[in-house]
């Protein structure tokens, strides 16, 4: 028997990079997995990689931070699956600019994939768990850059910092339906981060590199283990919890 089998997994973003491999991690692990992104082909064609290696999948085509995709994913969990278990909010959005540059777009537009985006997803999965007496799980995806801050980030430090406090209130509020709450502050090379400008990439991957006592740029394979265990219930006395992964107590900033 595998870890996840009979669990039902939302993962937001999951057409690329960290989701993905979240996506993919999880469904290893015998769960069945709605994949979410905001382009058709690319959530597709995760669900159709997860189906052949043979795990079970439906991509749910939408872009988070409205009240009609997180309906959205929870109605095509229960359709599909006919429940849902776990939720990872992984959708995410980067538009780099220094702060006295930085335009209401572009800080609107971080808030809300991130931001509003996790709240509303997880406001509808809270209920529909509540009502079902499950005892869930969702597992929020910040960053290192929500504790440190980033150079020409500050829409998406805030964000992520955002994610962080709405995590452990909501592990406070939900406790008492058995549904625990946490956060992830990886800092691994994803589809996000390769979108970033080459030069604004490069050196940020280098000052991680720098600043970490490991040397080296973590990979998607270094997060997904700690998103299986969050996603099983071996996590059920862990909640409201900030995990950093990025590979050193020492890291200082990104």
């Amino acid at each position: 028997m595998k870890r996840l089998d009979g669990e039902v997994v939302i993962v937001t973003g999951a057409g690329g990079g960290l989701g993905k491999a979240y996506a993919k991690g999880v469904a290893g692990e015998g769960a069945c997995v709605v994949v979410n992104d905001v382009v058709p082909e690319m959530a597709n064609q995760a669900v159709e990689e997860i189906k052949g290696e043979g795990g079970k999948a439906a991509a749910c085509i939408g872009a988070v931070g409205t009240t009609e995709t997180a309906e959205k994913l929870v109605s095509t969990a229960v359709k599909e699956f006919g429940k849902v278990d776990v939720l990872i909010n992984n959708a995410g959005v980067v538009k780099p600019a220094m702060m006295v540059k930085m335009t209401e777009e572009q800080w609107d537009a971080v808030i809300n994939v991130h931001l509003k985006g996790a709240f509303l997803n997880s406001q509808a999965a809270v209920r529909h768990m509540i009502e079902n007496n499950i005892k869930g799980r969702i597992i929020n995806i910040s960053s290192p850059a929500a504790i440190y801050g980033g150079i020409g980030q500050a829409n998406y430090s805030a964000a992520k910092a955002g994610i962080i406090g709405l995590t452990k209130s909501n592990a406070r509020e939900l406790a008492r339906y058995g549904i625990c709450v946490n956060v992830l502050c990886p800092a691994a090379r994803t589809g996000l981060t390769d979108s970033m400008p080459e030069k604004l990439r490069e050196e940020t991957y280098q000052r991680i590199a720098k600043r970490n006592t490991l040397q080296r740029m973590g990979e998607p394979e270094d997060v997904v283990p700690i998103i299986v265990f969050l996603s099983s219930t071996e996590s059920y006395y862990v909640t409201g919890q900030v995990i950093e992964i990025a590979g050193s107590l020492g890291f200082e900033a990104i």
